[in-house]
């Protein structure tokens, strides 16, 4: 009893924060396409990238308040002294989505190289969606072969008994009579 209780008092939390993680992951990789398109928007309406992803965290806060959360850490890290180069690393260690991590890659390019970031978001934008969509599409190409065993063996098995089921009553009774 020990033991078992040692061994479920161990596992138990690690189990629940890898969900907790992974859920708030997904969450993250799910609202980042819209949080995009606010930061497109603000940044094609001529404020600054710090302007924008405050602007982001502060509208976001009801529909996507993760990616909200996270945007507002890193304003709050920018205004504690960080650097902005720093403080998207840091965004990106913590969080830990992959999106997450090419937009901060592609945030401090555009800085560095003093690139535009309306077009860099802008761009990135659409490569995201290109991927979701593409990821999308790999996902309903995956069905009909995930489907094909359940129509083999529960499907297709009742509708032989409906479609036969009449004919082969008909013959045992043609058998009877002939008998």
């Amino acid at each position: 009893m020990y033991v078992a209780s040692a061994g479920m008092g161990f596992l138990l939390p690690d189990m629940w924060l890898g969900n907790r993680i992974s859920s708030r992951q997904s969450k993250i990789r799910l609202g980042l396409p819209e949080a995009l398109d606010l930061m497109v928007i603000c940044s094609e309406a001529g404020l600054s990238l710090d302007q924008a992803i405050l602007k982001v965290s502060q509208e976001l806060r009801l529909s996507q308040l993760e990616i909200a959360d996270e945007f507002g850490l890193l304003m709050l890290e920018q205004k504690a002294g960080r650097p902005r180069e720093e403080a998207l690393r840091s965004l990106a260690t913590r969080t830990d989505v992959d999106s997450v991590r090419a937009l901060v890659g592609a945030l401090i390019q555009a800085d560095t190289f003093g690139t535009s970031i309306a077009k860099t978001l802008r761009v990135f934008s659409d490569t995201m969606r290109t991927q979701r969509r593409q990821k999308a599409e790999e996902r309903a190409a995956k069905t009909t072969v995930k489907l094909v065993f359940p129509l083999v063996f529960f499907i297709f098995p009742s509708l032989f008994v409906v479609a036969l089921g009449p004919a082969m009553i008909a013959v045992f009774e043609g058998f009877q009579k002939n008998f």
